[in-house]
């Protein structure tokens, strides 16, 4: 049976650009690697919420496809200037 180690958190900034962090399993370990700028990174705890981090503060990208519309369009308003 196949088994899938990984997964993905997906954000958007406010120019409509989406930003990808891959995070995958191998053995007890996780790493995170984002598809915009090449950062990487173990995350043993949380990898999800260490991804979220990344997104929001090198990218600003914060709206989450995922989240009923009117959240998206209040965290896409917040991070404007």
């Amino acid at each position: 049976m196949a088994h899938n180690d990984t997964s993905k958190v997906r954000r958007w900034d406010q120019h409509g650009r989406e930003h990808v962090v891959r995070v995958w399993r191998t053995g007890g370990r996780r790493t995170l690697a984002c598809g915009t700028c090449g950062w990487r990174r173990g995350a043993p705890f949380l990898p999800w919420l260490t991804a979220e981090e990344h997104l929001t503060r090198a990218h600003q990208a914060t709206v989450d496809p995922t989240a009923p519309r009117r959240d998206r369009l209040a965290r896409a308003a917040a991070v404007r200037p």
